[in-house]
């Protein structure tokens, strides 16, 4: 049906009378395509998927909605709107950012074909997370450079491209190019997004971005809660497959799979 919709704009670009209604059926259509995505998320139940979740209100596992922790919404009033962006995505790191299937390729192919990344012996990457300020918005982060976390992103990147469909214009222009580096145009062009490989950075969104004004006392407060967590070690030793069954959706986990850690 997307090839049809394309082929009719292309050469009949008043079909049933109106481009606006092509248009809008083109649109229509795309938004019912599902996305997948490759993410690094916290063992279910764990306290770290349990202090993102709640935070974001939304448990990417069962698909539910969450109460926020009343001392947050307490001390920020408006944290369901703070955190509307990120919520769509449940709480993750991006590994393979979504993607819509290229065309002949399935579901079941991509899931397999993570089982078999998975089960490709690495090095596990072993970070110490901490909370931070980065673009505007407030994440778990490393607190230091990990190289085997930035090579299994960029392996992610590299591995599964194949089943990207190519970026269309619509996409590649919601990404506003004249903001980036030119690296990172040329990440988007060739991958399908700015942010890998160079400029990697891994990070668990829990906000949206902030005024200035206020991102601090957000920071202190979220960097008060994790470390009640005592978390001082955190292993990247799994993946996630997550499905947005279309644009209007929140990313759902389909499948987790535990990474083989290297021997020797």
């Amino acid at each position: 049906m997307r090839r049809l919709q394309v082929l009719l704009l292309t050469r009949f670009p008043y079909a049933n009378g109106s481009p606006l209604r092509l248009k809008r059926l083109y649109a229509a259509d795309m938004a019912s395509v599902p996305r997948y995505a490759i993410y690094y998320v916290a063992a279910a139940g764990s306290d770290l998927d349990r202090f993102g979740a709640h935070l974001l209100g939304y448990d990417a596992f069962g698909g539910a909605e969450l109460p926020f922790p009343s001392d947050v919404t307490q001390a920020a009033p408006d944290w369901q709107e703070l955190t509307r962006d990120p919520r769509k995505y449940g709480f993750h790191a991006t590994l393979k950012a979504p993607l819509p299937l290229a065309q002949g390729k399935t579901e079941i192919e991509f899931v397999g074909a993570c089982e078999i990344f998975a089960g490709t012996p690495r090095p596990i990457p072993v970070i110490r997370p901490v909370v931070e300020a980065i673009s505007g918005f407030i994440a778990v982060v490393p607190a230091e450079p990990s190289a085997e976390l930035k090579r299994l992103a960029a392996d992610c990147v590299r591995e599964f491209d194949g089943f990207r469909a190519p970026l269309t214009p619509e996409d590649r222009a919601r990404r506003n190019p004249a903001a980036l580096t030119a690296r990172q145009r040329d990440y988007l062009d060739r991958w399908g997004y700015p942010y890998v490989l160079e400029d990697f950075r891994f990070h668990m969104t829990l906000t949206g971005r902030l005024g200035a004004e206020r991102r601090q006392a957000v920071l202190t407060m979220l960097r008060d809660r994790f470390a009640e967590l005592g978390l001082t070690r955190l292993a990247i030793d799994g993946i996630a497959v997550c499905r947005q069954d279309g644009a209007d959706s929140r990313f759902r986990i389909l499948n987790q799979f535990a990474l083989t850690p290297a021997t020797g």
